[in-house]
């Protein structure tokens, strides 16, 4: 979508799963997206409304670059389902069945997985207390916390409780208060998951700076190696959200997400 008249400021509204994504492309312009901008689009009665904005950039070292925002204006380090959602448009435009995406993460590889699915490896799970990053040294796999969850850094901290029914869970009410548990010094996203059959999960998530999702992207990468670390699955894995069905494998070059993409609507915000 190009710009015809420098008040206006061309978008794309995209969803993977119910997980639901402006998409602002800055690439050949002044760039324009502050924390302001970010929480006046995602206002949902007053603006468009979103989990996550990603804004596209130019970059030397892959084919796009790509910053998160929260609709509460923070800034996030990753998000799987927009990438995939980004790296899915990509594909269409261009006829390329791979390509490169540079994210606070690191470049991450996106291929065509076929029947319409978009692969994204994730990069590798941070499992040291630093790196996720946690307040102080302790153990990743059980957190001194009630429910002894499991901590998972993919560009963003994830805190992971593994419960016998996901839906009994009050996530509104846990969620919000586990974000900013003092472990956690840049708060946390937080999954509840239940294991429903071999190498079977089912998984909600409530993330930070947003609240509760219908899905999340590096929220399953992160449960599939919680649960894979605690004996409760393989490396690979099926993870059922509130707004669909991911695929995660946990190989040895990363942690790959698999899943459907949707373009809903293009649009333009009156700057």
């Amino acid at each position: 979508m190009t710009i015809n008249d420098s008040s206006f400021l061309p978008f794309m509204k995209m969803h993977g799963l119910g997980n639901d994504f402006v998409v602002i492309d800055e690439r050949g312009i002044t760039p324009r997206v502050d924390a302001a901008l970010s929480i006046a689009i995602a206002d949902r009665h007053r603006g468009v409304g979103f989990d996550q904005l990603a804004v596209l950039s130019d970059t030397p070292d892959a084919d796009v670059r790509l910053v998160f925002w929260n609709s509460d204006g923070s800034q996030a380090g990753a998000c799987g389902n927009a990438t995939r959602c980004i790296a899915r448009h990509m594909m269409d435009q261009t006829g390329a069945a791979a390509l490169t995406l540079q994210t606070e993460r690191g470049i991450l590889q996106a291929v065509d997985a076929g029947d319409g699915l978009t692969s994204v490896n994730m990069g590798q799970p941070q499992l040291e207390w630093q790196d996720v990053p946690l307040a102080h040294a302790m153990d990743t796999f059980e957190l001194p916390i009630d429910g002894a969850p499991t901590a998972t850094g993919m560009g963003n901290p994830h805190c992971t409780f593994f419960v016998p029914d996901a839906d009994a869970i009050d996530l509104a009410e846990k969620g919000a208060a586990l974000e900013h548990h003092p472990l956690f010094p840049e708060r946390t996203n937080v999954q509840f998951a239940s294991l429903v059959g071999r190498d079977h999960l089912r998984m909600r998530v409530w993330e930070r700076g947003v609240g509760v999702t219908l899905a999340s992207g590096s929220s399953s990468c992160a449960t599939a190696v919680a649960a894979a670390r605690r004996g409760l699955t393989g490396r690979d894995v099926t993870i059922d959200l509130d707004g669909g069905t991911l695929h995660i494998n946990w190989r040895d070059d990363g942690v790959w997400m698999t899943g459907p993409t949707a373009h809903v609507f293009d649009g333009q915000w009156r700057l």
